[in-house]
């Protein structure tokens, strides 16, 4: 009923198909970004009996941000003691 509600005005006022598109493509993109926040960030442990600290883990160059700009994490040496 509700698809149907939604083509019907669609077919009627063709200015807001962009609107949907739009809408759709930043729905889609935000829950993207959030299932690669749960899936790839260090901070975020789904099991904590096998890891329970799994940012211990990541090499000094492993490149756990999303976007880094001027940053070759293939030369980074590392500077933090083993635990």
């Amino acid at each position: 009923a509700m698809l149907g509600t939604v083509a019907r005005q669609l077919k009627s006022h063709p200015a807001l198909i962009p609107l949907f598109v739009f809408i759709g493509g930043g729905c889609t993109m935000s829950l993207g970004y959030l299932a690669r926040l749960g899936i790839r960030n260090p901070d975020v442990c789904w099991d904590k009996t096998n890891n329970p600290e799994p940012w211990n883990k990541l090499g000094p160059t492993d490149q756990y941000k999303f976007y880094a700009v001027n940053m070759d994490y293939s030369k980074l040496k590392k500077d933090r003691p083993d635990f």
